[in-house]
């Protein structure tokens, strides 16, 4: 009877859809793109290292306008010995690995790519690093000890000097007047949002062929040693014996402050987190906005019902329906119309996150979670909108319902 009533009364049955619709599109839409980002940047965070530390001479996490660049940076760089430093000193540490980097032009034959990131490795790197190859190989132990002149390339690099990444494998690469043989390329990546390494776009070199042709600690030089700690030990455990280690590595007396930083990755999901939650708060109130008008709008619809069928409740009351089936009837029917309206939002969300997945860098993912809440939310605001109507319906004195116009 719900459903029937509903289709004798398309145009203001469509109205009230719309209405919802439009107010599950906003707040599904909001959660669904502002989830997404959230999830693809967590995941870009998680790429620099699960309880990683990165020891350099910078602080991260600053930039504003308090930020004491100049105390930084006078500090001493992370170098390699420190690394070997760290292993034997360290009971905690599971993998240390050196970075450092530097930009060049790199050319093959007669195709060239500009400024790209030239980064030199030590061979624990790709431990703390996923590090997928697409076509060769990575680097192995000879290749670290000796230096030898090979290099893994990123995708991008691999696709505009040689056409075809695959094809770049055992081609030679020419940078700063130095031959490389190309050994493997580093599957396509992607677009990060939060900087760190950029491996579609680089050359990645050992730590003893890079130190060959470069200044380790020339003016473009940018190196920081990556420290993992053992499965279960805490980050705050890591750090207080990395501070310890660094501080008796560089001789520093107790009066001394650090002239390092040690920057706890997991820092970065925290703020992350915590921003993304007050953007979800803020979508999830002018989706409310929405939510509301359209619940107003569906009461209303549901108080000219009751008002065009009051002759029908009474005679319905009269042979013997109960209170409760009259009210369950109002109901269902107002929740009737939420639901449907609510399916119509998910399919427009749908729709945007189609397209939007095709323009981002990252896809719209609509979660299950999420879509069990859209369900949710219409029936409790098919119930709250045809509550008051409902009751009122429920409450009516047959004899008078019947005799009414």
């Amino acid at each position: 009877m719900s459903v029937q009533e509903l289709n004798n009364n398309k145009l203001r049955s469509s109205l009230s859809l719309i209405g919802i619709a439009f107010g599950i599109f906003c707040i599904i839409g909001v959660l669904a793109t502002v989830g997404s980002l959230e999830a693809k940047m967590q995941k870009d965070i998680s790429a620099l290292g699960s309880n990683t530390i990165y020891i350099d001479k910078w602080q991260y996490g600053g930039g504003d306008g308090d930020y004491p660049w100049w105390k930084y940076v006078n500090r001493p760089e992370p170098k390699i010995n420190e690394v070997s430093f760290i292993k034997n000193a360290s009971t905690l540490a599971k993998h240390v690995c050196y970075f450092n980097s530097t930009s060049s032009n790199v050319t093959y034959e007669n195709n060239q790519m500009n400024n790209v990131g030239i980064y030199a490795v030590s061979d624990e790197f790709s431990e703390l690093q996923t590090v997928n190859v697409a076509f060769g190989r990575y680097f192995n132990g000879t290749e670290f000890t000796r230096g030898n002149a090979v290099c893994v390339m990123g995708y991008e690099i691999a696709k505009g000097l040689y056409d075809k990444p695959e094809r770049a494998i055992d081609k030679s690469v020419t940078f700063d007047g130095h031959k490389f043989d190309v050994v493997g390329v580093i599957e396509k990546q992607g677009q990060s949002f939060v900087g760190g390494f950029d491996y579609d776009h680089c050359v990645i070199l050992t730590y003893r062929s890079y130190a060959s042709i470069y200044d380790i600690n020339g003016n473009f030089s940018q190196p920081f040693i990556m420290v993992n700690g053992k499965d279960n030990i805490p980050t705050s455990a890591l750090i207080d014996e990395l501070r310890g280690i660094m501080r008796q590595s560089r001789r520093l007396s107790p009066t001394e402050e650090d002239n390092f930083a040690l920057n706890d990755i997991n820092l970065f999901s925290q703020q992350v987190s915590g921003f993304f939650g007050q953007v979800d708060l803020g979508g999830a109130v002018i989706a409310f906005l929405s939510l509301l008008v359209g619940g107003f709008g569906v009461a209303n619809i549901m108080f000219v019902t009751v008002r065009e069928r009051t002759s029908q409740i009474g005679l319905k009351k009269a042979i013997g329906a109960k209170r409760k089936t009259i009210l369950l009837e109002f109901l269902l029917e107002s929740a009737f119309l939420c639901v449907i309206g609510g399916i119509m939002g998910l399919l427009m969300v749908g729709g945007l996150a189609l397209v939007l997945s095709g323009i981002l860098p990252f896809p719209i993912v609509i979660s299950t979670n999420v879509m069990v809440l859209a369900f949710t939310i219409c029936v409790i605001l098919g119930v709250l909108s045809g509550i008051i109507p409902a009751s009122i319906a429920a409450k009516m004195n047959p004899v008078v319902a019947i005799r009414s116009k």
